[in-house]
């Protein structure tokens, strides 16, 4: 039986297992029904599956042929804190919990990928099938890391894909460099004096600091980084007060800061550091800043990239979305290619019902693009590890 023939086959168990998946969502670093269910498939087809790397991660071994080389393929596992607006038969059964991104899609085309890749071992060296725990915003990627993953489990490369809606279906957008941004936090105290809003002569007014404050972080991008150097910084947050008739002695702005390279974030956190200090001292009050780095910038190395979209346009009935513009939002994988070249790809998820996308309570993920997914791994896993 072919590996088209095969994947066709598995299709309808697949869309079984993501539904299944879709249905019993689990958030960061508690997908222990995910990971089990995961474990437990790569075990019944004869592969090696360690658990519990990164807390609730699982990685699968495959190997075929003599070669010392390998490589590892990633999909994520976690979902998200939002409440379902789907009434489909495989809605969320866990209030406040779903899968809104599209990751029990991702599991489900690795582990299509897996059970082909068994059944047709056309390949040279090791495959290392890395499910990952919590990529919403707590960072599973970088404690597979310190975990030993790349030690554990020593593979060349790591490749990643998630889906895209608005996108076509099974038209894969892939970048030669950046392709996602970072995301930094800050937050900052503005510390004044309170008074009677009757009498704002007598106090230090916190607001209007802040106010001053949420204006001039506006410049930062349009008037200190170089303009062909992309960023968005962006204020979300602003609390203070609790009565109509008081002045506070205290306000709270929060935000995120999104960038292509780290020497941008640089350039924004200094800046964030100087306009806190000047407001401060044209206000008379007192600012505190605490920036926190988060992911970094996802990247993909050149070479990979190239491969990766030589692979996804010779798959049947799909294309490659040339020049594709990255993204602002921000992704975990970048970890991992801190440590490792790759590529992370976008497969088309087809057009959103009523221009919904990810991280929509009414998002789900199209089952029809899974036979792409899966070819598109079988295929890179050939193209990497040829045999001889």
């Amino acid at each position: 039986m072919s590996v088209i023939e095969t994947i066709r086959q598995c299709h309808p168990k697949l869309i079984k297992i993501r539904r299944d998946i879709h249905a019993h969502p689990e958030l960061a670093f508690a997908e222990h029904r995910t990971a089990d269910l995961v474990a437990r498939h790569l075990e019944s087809l004869g592969i090696e599956a360690h658990r519990g790397v990164g807390r609730t991660g699982v990685v699968g071994v495959l190997r075929s042929g003599r070669s010392l080389r390998a490589v590892g393929l990633r999909a994520d596992m976690d979902a998200l804190p939002i409440q379902e607006r789907n009434d489909f038969a495989h809605h969320s059964r866990h209030q406040g919990c779903m899968h809104a991104c599209g990751h029990d899609g991702h599991t489900t085309m690795l582990l299509g990928a897996a059970e082909v890749l068994a059944a047709h071992p056309d390949f040279d060296g090791t495959v290392y099938f890395v499910f990952q725990p919590a990529e919403e915003g707590e960072g599973g990627a970088d404690a597979m890391v310190d975990d030993g993953l790349f030690d554990r489990f020593p593979m060349e490369s790591i490749f990643g894909m998630h889906n895209w809606p608005g996108q076509p279906a099974g038209q894969f957008a892939v970048h030669a460099g950046p392709v996602m941004a970072s995301a930094d936090r800050f937050d900052i105290e503005i510390l004044g004096q309170g008074a009677h809003a009757a009498m704002p002569n007598l106090g230090t007014d916190s607001i209007v600091a802040g106010a001053a404050l949420v204006q001039a972080i506006q410049s930062i991008v349009s008037r200190t980084l170089d303009p062909l150097d992309a960023a968005v910084v962006s204020v979300t947050q602003f609390h203070a007060g609790e009565a109509y008739n008081v002045i506070p002695d205290r306000a709270q702005l929060c935000g995120t800061v999104r960038a292509f390279s780290e020497a941008v974030q640089d350039q924004v956190e200094a800046a964030l550091s100087r306009l806190c200090a000047g407001i401060a001292a044209s206000h008379g009050v007192r600012v505190n800043i605490e920036y926190r780095r988060g992911y970094p910038p996802t990247i993909n190395t050149a070479t990979e990239a190239a491969l990766c979209a030589e692979v996804a346009a010779a798959l049947p009935g799909c294309s490659v979305l040339a020049d594709a513009r990255p993204s602002m939002g921000a992704e975990d994988f970048a970890f991992f290619l801190r440590h490792k070249p790759g590529c992370y790809v976008w497969i088309g998820n087809g057009p959103g019902e009523g221009g919904c996308t990810l991280h929509n309570p009414h998002y789900d993920f199209n089952d029809q693009i899974i036979p792409a997914g899966v070819n598109y791994w079988i295929e890179l896993v050939r193209r990497l590890l040829p045999k001889a």
